[in-house]
């Protein structure tokens, strides 16, 4: 009677080819070596081949016959990882707990219309929400703790994840009404650097404000800085100086009611970017993969949830 190969046992061969070694396979796929070992051996007296030379020094290196078979069996491997993604999307629900970072200084204006809505769409989607740092969330996607991040592009090594941009916030000056800049359609860095200015004094972004000056060999005025955006806002509004920001909040008002006006800066100015940070080469779920699409739609045709035009 013929025997037969199964997907796991090619898992194990293809584990122990990538390695060398049945030890690392086995501490890889959290199964015992002689369970590794068996599996090899299955391979070769089914098919009556050869995959291995072991050499004691060296591990284990592939025979000729090895090397097309392990590249045959990934591809079976890989197959049918797309044939189970692929019953899931047509016989599945999306459904289960997704654990989802946002930057915390995006989440006011983004949890509307992209986090809350999402949850009303998929009633049985439990979202586990972390609000952090860029650079945090970043570490926490690494650490698989999250499967992925709503945040912008700061401090983010895209050579350890994947960032897919969603939209672009270049920066604005802001400044109170009866400002005598108010009535401008755009303004210099050059001209902003003269004058007080407020920092929103928060991780990253207050190295990306600077930075902004220093590529143009400028120095900013710093009156004061803060921690909190709606402080800086209040200070702008009751005509302490100006700040320059990214978000731009539907409402254009202090805490205190007072009205503020926002002007573009002249020049190539490098832009924050907000997107979807995922593992790098993650094979996704079928949750993650809704929760990106959504928010694709949701910044559709230049929309940016929970913001206004500049």
């Amino acid at each position: 009677m013929n025997r037969r190969i199964s997907l796991r046992q090619m898992e194990y061969f293809v584990g122990a080819a990538k390695h060398g070694s049945i030890v690392a396979a086995s501490e890889e796929v959290h199964i015992s070596s002689p369970s590794i070992s068996g599996a090899i051996t299955h391979i070769e007296q089914e098919l009556e081949v050869q995959l291995f030379i072991r050499q004691h020094a060296k591990g284990l290196q592939l025979t000729p016959v090895g090397e097309i078979l392990k590249k045959k069996c990934q591809k079976i491997l890989d197959e049918a990882s797309d044939l189970y993604d692929w019953a899931a999307e047509i016989s599945s629900e999306v459904k289960g707990k997704l654990k989802l970072g946002c930057y915390i200084g995006a989440a006011p204006t983004l949890y509307s219309e992209v986090i809350q809505h999402y949850s009303q769409t998929f009633e049985q989607v439990e979202i586990d929400l972390n609000l952090d740092t860029p650079r945090m969330l970043m570490m926490t996607v690494l650490s698989n703790k999250l499967d992925l991040a709503l945040t912008f592009n700061l401090e983010i090594d895209e050579r350890q994840v994947n960032f897919q941009p969603l939209a672009s916030l270049p920066p604005y000056a802001l400044v109170a009404a009866n400002h005598p800049l108010a009535s401008e359609k755009s303004v210099s860095l050059e001209t902003l650097s003269k004058l007080p200015m407020i920092l929103l004094d928060i991780p990253y972004s207050h190295e990306y404000f600077l930075s902004l000056f220093e590529q143009q060999g400028l120095t900013p005025n710093i009156r004061t800085q803060s921690h909190y955006v709606e402080i800086v806002k209040t200070m702008v509004a009751n005509e302490l100086g100006y700040s320059i920001l990214n978000t731009r909040p539907r409402v254009n008002t202090a805490m205190d009611g007072k009205e503020l006006v926002r002007i573009p800066i002249r020049g190539n100015l490098r832009p924050m970017k907000i997107g979807v940070m995922t593992p790098l080469n993650a094979n996704n779920t079928l949750l993650v993969k809704s929760f990106i699409q959504h928010c694709q739609r949701c910044f559709a045709d230049g929309n940016i949830p929970g913001m206004s035009a500049l």
